[in-house]
């Protein structure tokens, strides 16, 4: 019965209630949005790789190598001779090893050139492999598999055939089209960059890359069928290479095997601790996100607490009355306390479900334009801490109109 009291004392006043009800609905939706994208963005960058205990590239800092090795942004310093990956590969204490080759593109998306390697032991989030959708792996030199964006977005199906491009613009005036590629996997989604790239065979970059070699070697030495494509083929230079190790023990003792290499200046960083670093340099900006949403979500309070103030002033025949029917002071003081939860209450339904729609509707084109997979299910324990948080700082905002309420009814 209090409840419904509160409630009917709100509908009195619809106009000004509805107004304060959409400007703490937007306060609510700000300080959600802010946390659960936050959560989801830490959340996809340290699930884009795992199980990969090294990374190598040429001499440079640990940030640039993760960042065009793993999420195809920026460019290396310098490519690794081929001689160079094969002899750190063929340690003892490496378990496997996946070789990258990147500087080409197909309208705007990154080719990787990368062995069968990348298929088998390249992994995501906990240690999922990659899966096909349709087709299979490239076995010919010039076949190509599409991840999943890219197919989605081009509309590309198995059988197009594409033509690749140097460099890394979305539109390029070098372009191999002399030998086009031919489509014939498609991955399925995996929520790291791999869903925004091309993977072909290195033999397939170097023959669109130096095209003359292959006659140049066959009168060098004649081979039979069998021999051409892996020795015809073979890259001089990779840009980088991650690392399975038999033992995450030695994972120290390879990285400065790597560091100290003596042919050429190499660096081997550690997946899980510049993903950390990465994450650190963006915490400036995450708290400064959470510092306007606190902001907007104090403003609404404030805009709460004047509303209330206003209707005490007007109100106050609805009070003597209730004094009349003997009501005491603490009942009006909860009274109007309650008022706010029930505003509260509604602006954090309202914000709550406005965000997941919003995420429902731009989920493809976050995913598509940004490489951002966020989810629309924003409930999480998070998101009740939250919401506990503004109904607190209601109450307390409340506290204000609520006390004059108090004071005017013990007078009387």
């Amino acid at each position: 019965m209090f409840a419904k009291l509160a409630l009917k004392s709100l509908l009195n006043r619809k106009g000004s209630v509805f107004l304060t009800v959409i400007a703490m609905s937007v306060s609510v939706f700000a300080l959600l949005a802010v946390d659960h994208i936050r959560s989801q963005t830490k959340d996809s960058f340290h699930s884009t790789v795992s199980g990969i205990d090294l990374i190598v590239g040429a001499r440079t800092g640990s940030l640039n190598l993760l960042l065009y090795s793993v999420f195809r942004i920026g460019n290396p310093t310098n490519n690794i001779d081929w001689s160079t990956y094969k002899s750190v590969a063929a340690n003892p204490k490496v378990a496997w090893a996946i070789p990258m080759s990147l500087g080409d593109s197909h309208r705007g998306y990154r080719v990787v050139g990368t062995t069968q390697d990348y298929f088998e032991h390249f992994s995501f989030g906990k240690k999922q492999t990659l899966d096909f959708d349709t087709g299979r792996p490239f076995a010919e030199v010039f076949d190509v598999v599409l991840g999943s964006e890219v197919a989605k977005k081009l509309n590309y199906t198995l059988g197009t055939n594409i033509v690749l491009a140097h460099g890394l613009g979305k539109t390029s005036f070098s372009l191999h089209d002399d030998n086009p590629f031919t489509v014939v996997g498609i991955l399925k989604p995996s929520g790291t960059p791999v869903d925004q790239s091309l993977q072909v065979s290195l033999h397939g970059m170097e023959a669109i890359h130096n095209p003359r070699q292959p006659a140049t070697k066959l009168m060098e030495q004649p081979l039979s069928a069998g021999q051409s494509t892996q020795v015809l083929f073979e890259p001089e230079k990779i840009t980088a290479f991650m690392l399975g190790l038999n033992s995450r023990l030695a994972t120290f003792n390879v990285q400065r095997e790597i560091n100290t290499y003596s042919r050429e200046p190499l660096s081997a960083i550690l997946p899980g601790v510049a993903l950390s670093e990465l994450w650190q340099m963006m915490s400036v900006l995450e708290n400064t996100l959470r510092l306007i949403s606190g902001l907007i979500l104090v403003a609404a309070l404030l805009g709460l607490t004047a509303m209330m103030l206003a209707s005490v002033r007007e109100r106050q025949r609805e009070i003597y009355l209730l004094r009349v029917i003997g009501a005491p002071p603490i009942f009006l003081f909860l009274l109007i306390e309650l008022e706010a939860i029930w505003v509260s209450g509604i602006s954090i339904l309202i914000g709550a479900a406005g965000l997941s729609l919003s995420l429902m509707i731009a989920q493809d084109f976050l995913a598509a334009n940004y490489g951002l997979h966020i989810d629309a299910n924003i409930f999480s324990q998070g998101t009740l801490h939250y919401a506990l948080l503004v109904m607190g700082a209601t109450a307390f905002a409340a506290a204000i109109p609520a006390l004059a309420v108090y004071r005017s009814a013990k007078i009387s």
